[in-house]
């Protein structure tokens, strides 16, 4: 707040000034945002005649002022830096302005020099201004141009919002479910058995949870949308004919870590599907992290940039898809569809004979570095490989394509492909995927300082060469994109039997579960084929959220009041507070913004700028790296010296770097969970950040999935420990983020889920037990059914299976898929999930850390030769155990029916039904056991029947139901008879 009283404007940092009636002007009376009369005509000459904050439209009288000769129009313009001026991006609350950088008055001592800067920056546009009046432009020419501009400023994607005759059915039966839920615990509370206290107890807790958490998976359900791109016209407006391309640069990060685990020849795909994309190669950079500094992915990388000297000019001469080379030339399929040029039979067997060499190659370092030499490796030129001590290395960055000169075979220009390998030292923490990733974040920002940052794991090729325009639709769209932090598009897999045993697709999840959270705040990031905002990673707000300071009220927990929240105030005077307790954070919002554009500062004092700013506290002492920040549209200058840019990456990948500092806190990848994705996207839409699910026809990424069930399971328990992780620390959506609001409640309620659902395991292994324990002793959990109470299962029954069919309705799910996802979701259950709550616990009690191997990402050379393969772990206990007991509860269950009469079938009819549906969803895990693709093994079919037989047996003699009254009866009986 200036010192007259008046509130400052949120975009533009300048007064808010007063209204023609004297009093502040306000531009929207619903919510009072702070904007001034020049923003808001601005706003409306670009076509947005409607407030950013609540969307409703401006008037004359909210505006205090009639705007003439402006129409608002469906298409509106690109917005660029240069046009949108002073209107600057907010700035997280990590960056603050410590009281020894104020003067008395309360302004920060810079002021006076931005204040200068701006008035000069007037002037120029004003003198601008006057010389476009002068330079008239001919009437046909305009006609033109106008043509030009409405073709190309047409929306580049639509949301397409369910039909209602699927979406009314779908909502109405979630509510009438709840209500049946409902009566039905009423009913079950109400109703004790008295004969099995303890299991009806335990059974009606279970069946609580379950709500509970049917609750937390459904209503964020509640409003699933679909999208539409508009791939053209985005060409049209940033590709025009004759001038250069004005599509906005993408950096992509490629991660790895073993090499033996993870096979170069599959980095090497991922790196060639990302070289040959149809995108400028201009815009294009790929940073391939090595963080166990293996010289085999060094030498991998050294073949693949050769190999990719031939591969790229023929996928974009032919059009080549997919263009990762071992998945294209393994597909099944007509090569020759819709090829016309005579030549590419020829060129694609030579072609095919390249990468056969090429995979000879790799397959020859891979043979070679199986043994490690006792001195060490060497490269090439006789020097020892500086990477040799995995935990003790210094940085290393080398550049194989791009700026070094290296062309196609047809002398065309190649994108940039980069080897990173950060610095590691004992005693440091390293922080895993998530410190590679923030390494290469640094890294990519000194070297090309693209806007957009695109991840991908190792084994994740570009199956669709468009993916990125697809993106870029939403992401450079001036009306969409403005507050998205990340696009995210959906798995896909190679490598899976059609069955999908083990639901590797998790087909449910992406196609249903996302298309969910699109409609509230935009889906969670799952950790790869996932496009970034730059920004949104550096801990900034979007333009279309005022920024809320951090204030002294903050709890040291959470940081954000959620348990010490003032009571409400009225609406006006609340907003009012809002706005005099923003103003100082808007003022140094602006000048933060402006600082790239103040040419008269020489560098010591734009260095002392940045450091009154505490820029260095939140970013690290690299004034390289913080200049790049404020570079909102990217790029790299003109003047920089690549020698200089490559020591300056090597300085911000050093291993103390980051203390001190808020990576990995409130910028970049978040650290304290290994499901670090999870934890970043909540930290982005906690600011404000709204996200986008973007599912083009053809998948973007593809990748491989683990197999086996061992592997499958071991994967599951990394994700579940990591959701324990966020569960017990400060970011537990529980608690975290409320201040503000900006966190929708629907969308809370789906990161809620995300953390807590591990839990589920501890009632679902219960749950799996009661059964059989039923079977064994003879009770049950339900008393007799009365009318009402039938009426009750049968209605709880049918709205289940409704639910179900409505979502596969709208989502286009088959119901083999909804099937595998159900019974995934119990194996899972009963084993991983399980340990993952008690490692947790004892992560955060006992400091126990539990270390993971990587999940391996290739199988035999047998097709699905590896999902046949059992190993042994832990982990397999739980449910083989589940297994085996309800197994022997049916036997134990039809045993005692034979041995009692007709009358026990009826009560054993409900036992066996709830053992069965263990055993069912059981299925898959039991014939993972077995070992076998298409059969049960006949040896196994026998000693099932035989032991099976003999235990019936052994039952029926033993008869335990049998109390020892009715024995000594039937005892005398026989001695009476001589029996």
């Amino acid at each position: 707040m200036m010192e007259s009283g008046i509130p400052l404007c949120s975009t533009c940092g300048e007064q808010l000034g007063l209204s023609p009636k004297g009093e502040v002007f306000v531009a929207c009376h619903e919510c009072n945002y702070p904007i001034c009369r020049d923003c808001v005509e601005y706003e409306i000459k670009e076509g947005r005649n409607a407030c950013i904050r609540c969307g409703n439209p401006y008037s004359d009288d909210d505006r205090g002022v009639a705007v003439v000769g402006v129409e608002a129009s469906e298409n509106h313009t690109t917005v660029t830096a240069h046009e949108a001026g002073i209107h600057a991006r907010n700035v997280s609350t990590v960056s603050t302005v410590d009281s020894e950088y104020m003067d008395d008055s309360g302004n920060p001592i810079w002021k006076n020099r931005v204040e200068s800067w701006k008035d000069k920056k007037n002037k120029k546009k004003q003198t601008a201004k006057k010389e476009k009046k002068e330079t008239a432009i001919p009437p046909e020419q305009q006609m033109e141009e106008k043509t030009e501009t409405a073709d190309a400023a047409q929306p580049l994607s639509r949301v397409v919002p369910l039909p209602k005759s699927q979406l009314s059915p779908y909502r109405t039966i979630i509510i009438v479910r709840l209500i049946i839920l409902a009566f039905f615990f009423h009913y079950r509370v109400t109703n004790p058995v008295d004969s099995a206290v303890g299991m009806w107890l335990t059974s009606v807790i279970c069946e609580i949870w379950f709500a509970f958490s049917w609750v937390l998976d459904q209503f964020p359900k509640w409003t699933p949308i679909n999208r539409e791109t508009y791939i053209d016209r985005l060409s049209a407006r940033f590709e025009r004919e004759g001038e250069p391309s004005e599509l906005a640069a993408v950096d992509f990060f490629v991660s790895t870590v073993d090499p033996l685990k993870e096979p170069p020849l599959i980095t090497g795909n991922t790196v060639l599907s990302i070289l040959a994309v149809d995108y400028p190669v201009d815009k294009v950079s790929c940073y391939v992290s090595d963080d166990g500094a293996a010289m085999l992915t060094f030498e991998a990388l050294v073949e693949t940039a050769e190999f990719a000297r031939k591969w790229v000019p023929f996928c974009k001469k032919f059009s080549i898809e997919p263009r990762a080379p071992e998945f294209y030339f393994s597909q099944k399929i007509d090569y020759l569809k819709d090829k016309i040029q005579p030549s590419f039979v020829k060129e694609r067997r030579a072609m095919k004979r390249d990468y056969e060499e090429y995979k000879v190659r790799m397959n020859a370092l891979v043979a070679k570095a199986q043994k490690t030499p006792e001195e060490g490796w060497t490269m090439a030129d006789g020097t020892p490989w500086p990477g040799n001590n995995t935990r003790d290395h210094p940085g290393m960055i080398q550049v194989f394509l791009g700026n070094t000169g290296a062309q196609d075979i047809e002398g065309n220009e190649l994108p940039r492909l980069v080897y990173v390998s950060r610095e590691k030292r004992p005693g440091y923490q390293h922080h895993k995927k998530a410190g590679a990733e923030n390494a290469l974040i640094r890294v990519s920002a000194v070297l090309t300082n693209a806007p957009f940052i695109l991840n991908l794991d190792c084994d994740h090729y570009v199956n669709n060469s468009k993916a990125i325009r697809e993106a870029m639709c939403f992401l450079m769209d001036p009306q969409v994109g403005r507050d998205v932090c990340y696009v995210q598009f959906p798995q896909r897999f190679d490598g899976i039997d059609k069955s999908d045993r083990y639901a590797n697709r998790n087909t449910v999840f992406f196609d249903v579960n996302m298309k969910g959270l699109d409609g509230i705040q935009g889906p969670v990031y799952v950790g790869t084929g996932c496009v970034f905002n730059r920004q949104a990673l550096y801990g900034y707000s979007p333009s279309t959220v005022p920024t809320l300071p951090k204030t002294s009220s903050s709890c040291s927990w959470c940081g954000s009041c959620c348990c010490c929240c003032p009571k409400k105030k009225p609406a006006k005077e609340k907003d009012l507070l809002e706005i005099y307790r923003d103003a100082k954070r808007e003022e140094l919002d602006a000048a933060i913004f402006n600082l790239r554009e103040i040419d008269n500062y020489d560098e010591h004092e734009r260095s002392l700028l940045i450091s009154q700013m505490s820029f260095e506290k939140t970013f690290g002492l690299s004034s390289v790296f913080i200049e790049s920040t404020l570079m909102e549209n990217g790029g790299v200058p003109e003047s920089a010296n690549s020698s200089t840019l490559i020591k300056e990456a090597i300085h911000v990948i050093s291993c103390g770097y980051e203390e001190k500092t808020a990576w990995g806190k409130e910028i970049g990848w978040i650290y304290g969970s290994v499901t670090e994705d999870i934890l970043t996207g909540f930290k982005m839409h906690c600011r404000g950040w709204r996200s986008i699910y973007c599912m083009p026809l053809r998948p973007a990424f593809k990748g491989s999935a683990p197999i086996n069930l061992s592997d499958r399971l071991h994967q599951v328990l990394r994700w579940a420990l990591g959701s324990v992780e966020i569960f017990l620390s400060r970011h537990c959506p529980l608690w975290y983020g409320f201040k503000g609001g900006r966190l929708k409640w629907l969308q809370r309620l789906a990161y809620i889920n995300t953390i807590v659902y591990p839990f589920t395991s501890l009632p679902l292994v219960a749950y799996c037990l009661l059964p059989a324990i039923c079977l064994l002793t003879g009770k049950f959990i339900i008393p007799t059914l009365s009318n009402l109470a039938s009426v009750l299962f049968l209605g709880l029954f049918l709205s289940i299976i409704v639910t179900s069919v409505l979502e596969l309705r709208w989502s286009g799910v088959s119901i083999e898929a909804l099937w595998r996802n159900e019974q995934f979701w119990v194996i899972g259950g009963v084993s991983a999930h399980l340990f993952a709550v008690f490692q947790g616990f004892l992560k955060m009690l006992a400091g126990v850390d539990t270390n993971f191997t990587v999940t391996a990402k290739a199988a035999d050379d047998t097709e699905f030769g590896e999902l046949y393969i059992i190993k042994w772990t832990t982990v397999l206990i739980p449910p083989t155990t589940i297994l085996i007991v309800n197994l022997v509860g049916v036997v134990a269950g039809f045993s005692d029916a034979i041995n009692s009469g007709y009358e026990a079938w009826g009560p054993l009819f409900g036992k066996v039904f709830f053992s069965f549906w263990v055993i069912l969803h059981l299925y898959p895990f039991l014939k993972g056991l077995m070992g076998r693709q298409n059969r049960t093994p006949t040896i196994v079919v026998l000693w099932s029947v035989l032991l099976a037989s003999v235990f019936s047996l052994v039952w029926v003699k033993i008869d335990p139901f049998v109390n020892s009254n009715d024995a000594s009866t039937v005892a005398q009986g026989c001695i009476a008879i001589d029996c």
